[in-house]
């Protein structure tokens, strides 16, 4: 019996040489067990920083920078460019991907699908779409080798044949971009409407490479080009 109340006696002192007592202060830093990220590896706001030459810890962006995903508009937003460079905030098919009550097919009419707008899209793909779906859109990205599965694999039927039961609409498209679907996250609050539907394009663009005929003039000149290109590596 006496071992339990010494063992009950260790318990109690074990317990408040590391919780301490509450209010008490102390000329040194107590033992910290659980921490609770009181203290984090950073520089705190308008607190001054040794490391630098003027002491300043709070650091100005380098000139010329914009955040990632984001472009600086040529026009005020009085004059439509919020529009063009902004984020959703609207019903509309532009910035839903509805029209009424189904998913809209086809791109809005502020949108106009070119060579420079594909470009676009395949850059914004391979930033914040190629580590799972892959840079072919095969599903084959980095996190597939994780054992992450069920990513969507852009030359399925469902993405390419309309006539498909699951066939997956542009306005479908563009709103997992914008609110996520299953373990994907929604991308809406980094990537502006208008990158969303350029990414919307190359996907498209992904799906019918798989079925673009080999004889087609433009399809010869590009498979021709891709081999030059791997040649010459």
């Amino acid at each position: 019996m006496r071992y339990f109340f010494f063992a009950y006696l260790m318990a109690i002192v074990l317990v408040i040489g590391f919780a301490g007592f509450r209010g008490d202060r102390f000329t040194h830093t107590p033992i910290e067990v659980f921490n609770d990220m009181d203290q984090q590896a950073k520089v705190k706001a308008q607190s001054s920083n040794a490391f630098f030459a003027d002491g300043i810890g709070s650091r100005k962006p380098v000139a010329g920078t914009v955040p990632i995903g984001l472009s600086i508009a040529t026009k005020t937003a009085a004059e439509g460019a919020y529009q063009t460079y902004g984020f959703t905030h609207g019903s509309d098919f532009y910035n839903s991907g509805h029209m009424g009550d189904f998913w809209g097919e086809g791109f809005p009419d502020q949108i106009k699908v070119d060579a420079a707008f594909l470009r676009l899209g395949q850059e914004r793909y391979n930033i914040n779409c190629a580590i799972c779906h892959g840079k072919a859109g095969d599903g084959k990205g980095v996190t597939a080798q994780y054992g992450i599965a069920n990513i969507a694999n852009f030359h399925t039927p469902g993405f390419i044949d309309p006539k498909a039961p699951d066939y997956r609409p542009n306005g479908s498209i563009y709103n997992t971009i914008n609110m996520g679907k299953g373990l994907m996250s929604g991308y809406g609050a980094s990537i502006p409407v208008k990158e969303r539907w350029a990414i919307v394009a190359w996907v498209r663009t992904l799906g019918l490479s798989r079925t673009a005929p080999l004889a087609e003039p433009a399809v010869k000149d590009a498979m021709a080009a891709a081999q030059t290109a791997a040649s010459a590596k």
